[in-house]
């Protein structure tokens, strides 16, 4: 279980790394990623579905 808590670690830190990178506003930013850190796995699992592209994808 422990590799689980490690890749649930990284891929969080990279989600708030891509809302961070995005076009999205100050707020949205912020709460993006309050939402990723509360809620680990839901709040990657949202925001990978429905948060704010990184700037490659508004290109």
């Amino acid at each position: 279980m422990e590799i689980f808590g490690i890749i649930l670690l990284v891929l969080d830190i990279w989600a708030v790394l891509s809302v961070w990178q995005s076009s999205a506003s100050g707020g949205a930013k912020l709460l993006w990623t309050v939402g990723i850190i509360v809620f680990p796995l839901l709040g990657f699992i949202v925001w990978y579905f429905a948060g704010p592209k990184g700037q490659a994808a508004a290109a």
